[in-house]
């Protein structure tokens, strides 16, 4: 019995092993990608009608917004759609208005800040990284068009330095 196998056969072999083995290993591998775990179930959607008083609450309304918090603490992020693009948050609603008292009290329960708020809050480091990193920030336009030296302007004194560095920036 010859001991040594040829090229040609050690090639075949090779090759028919390769594939009985991808064949096998198929079978072991499960059919389907491995599943993610589950996402929380997030309940349903707020109703519209809730967000939309929030996001008025959030204008001018302390004690409204602190009610309404209390009893559907998720609201906090909620958005309107007043149409054409035109998207707010109970914490823009303050921001613009320069209700201070308002969005503090929103960013402590767990609203998500923006420039438009630092800049009303008189946060000149934020407003200035922003304007570092994205030079256009000083044009973008928040809820209702209102732009940044707006915010500002609507922060009183606390915010003087945000508006004099905007302005600074022509």
């Amino acid at each position: 019995m010859n001991r040594f196998i040829s090229r040609r056969g050690f090639i075949c072999s090779s090759t028919v092993s390769l594939a009985v083995a991808s064949v096998a290993l198929a079978q072991d591998a499960p059919a389907t990608q491995p599943q993610r775990p589950a996402r929380k179930d997030k309940g349903p959607p707020i109703a519209p009608e809730l967000v939309r008083e929030f996001v008025g609450a959030g204008h001018a309304k302390l004690d409204r917004c602190k009610e309404m918090l209390e009893q559907c603490p998720t609201i906090v992020n909620a958005c309107w759609d007043w149409g054409g693009g035109d998207y707010e948050t109970a914490l823009g609603g303050a921001s613009h208005m320069g209700r201070a008292d308002i969005a503090n009290f929103l960013i402590e329960k767990g609203a998500r800040m923006d420039v438009f708020a630092a800049a009303m809050l008189g946060k000149l480091e934020i407003v200035k990284a922003a304007c570092a990193t994205f030079p256009n920030t000083r044009e973008v336009a928040g809820p209702h068009g209102i732009t940044l030296i707006e915010h500002a302007r609507k922060g009183g004194e606390p915010a003087r330095a945000v508006l004099e560095y905007l302005e600074s920036l022509g």
